[in-house]
């Protein structure tokens, strides 16, 4: 196409793209571009022993098609057998979802040897970074539980397959049983994957399972928090999430100015606020300069002061909807 525009602007000739590509060959002067040979993706041997590889994924759907909000199943499958050891429903793909549902799965079952799940950003940083953890891959580390990337789609071909499944089945199953919210779901959720793995999951080639006990040093309620590194400013004062925070200045607190400090976010919302692992009390300020708490380190406070924080973003977000006429999402 250049050749054939720079002959009828230089030289007045023109001619057809096809008939410069014949000229050019015959003169060998034509190189074709060379075709990418697409890579075979050859399938993966299964493993041999439950226990050995466990597939996780979610499946955001219209699980109660209009009698409900659509939301998302969190799904473990066995890679040896296909069983579903895992359903759990959830409003979306988050890390504290899946430190509910692999907790859950932890105390049922013991530790796995792999967890095999997609590039997600829960489980995986997409983005160069100083820290190349999740939080996540943090606490399959600390639980010694090996986290594996698929490359492809296919390559976590068992549950997909069970998504593909339940989409079908469940959903009717839900119809037919009057299941319309996510807590109804849930509590349905073990009789159907009993019902579920009866039919479809397969015979290991080895019976032996080897999922590993939790052991005692595996403090299950530290090990599933959110755990972030906050610069403590000479004021004693940090941020985390829009939120300022002031210390209360105290000897020990003293020690922090300059150097970082550990927030730990727990499953119920519980913020605990750590220095070389000695507790630290400190007060909350939403924008505005208003105090929200007197100390973080009463349980009860702290989650009034988390749903507070919420109730004050699910406002900025109403008032940004209304006034852009579009939507406005905070992920936490």
């Amino acid at each position: 196409t250049l050749v054939r525009e720079k002959l009828e602007q230089l030289h007045k000739i023109t001619l057809g793209k096809e008939t410069v590509r014949r000229i050019m060959i015959q003169d060998n002067l034509w190189a074709p571009r060379k075709k990418k040979v697409a890579k075979a993706q050859q399938p993966r041997p299964l493993r041999a022993c439950i226990g050995e590889l466990i597939q996780i994924d979610g499946s955001h759907h219209r699980w109660f098609e209009d009698r409900g909000p659509a939301c998302t199943a969190l799904v473990y499958v066995d890679d040896a057998s296909s069983r579903i050891m895992q359903l759990q429903f959830v409003e979306s793909e988050s890390t504290f979802s899946y430190f509910e549902a692999t907790r859950d799965y932890l105390e049922m079952y013991g530790k796995p040897l792999t967890f095999y799940c997609d590039k997600a950003s829960v489980f995986r940083v997409n983005r160069r970074s100083v820290n190349n953890n999740t939080q996540f891959q943090r606490a399959m580390d600390e639980l010694n539980i090996k986290l594996i990337s698929a490359e492809t789609s296919s390559a976590k071909g068992r549950v997909e397959r069970a998504h593909k499944t339940l989409q079908d089945r469940l959903v009717k199953e839900f119809r037919l049983r009057g299941i319309n919210t996510m807590a109804a779901a849930n509590a349905f959720a073990k009789e159907y994957m009993e019902d579920y793995n009866s039919r479809f999951a397969n015979v290991p080639r080895l019976s032996h399972d080897v999922h590993r006990p939790l052991e005692d040093s595996d403090d299950l309620d530290s090990i599933f928090t959110i755990k972030t590194t906050h610069r403590v400013s000479k004021s004693l004062t940090f941020q985390y999430k829009k939120v300022s925070f002031l210390i209360v200045d105290t000897e020990v607190s003293r020690r922090a100015i300059g150097k970082d400090i550990e927030l730990w976010q727990y499953l119920d919302g519980y913020l605990e606020l750590r220095m070389n692992n000695v507790f630290l009390s400190c007060r909350g300020y939403l924008n505005g300069g208003q105090i929200c708490i007197n100390s973080l380190t009463s349980r009860d406070d702290s989650l009034k002061f988390i749903s507070r924080i919420f109730k004050r973003i699910e406002k900025a977000k109403a008032r940004f909807n209304n006034l852009h006429g579009r939507s406005y999402n905070v992920i936490l």
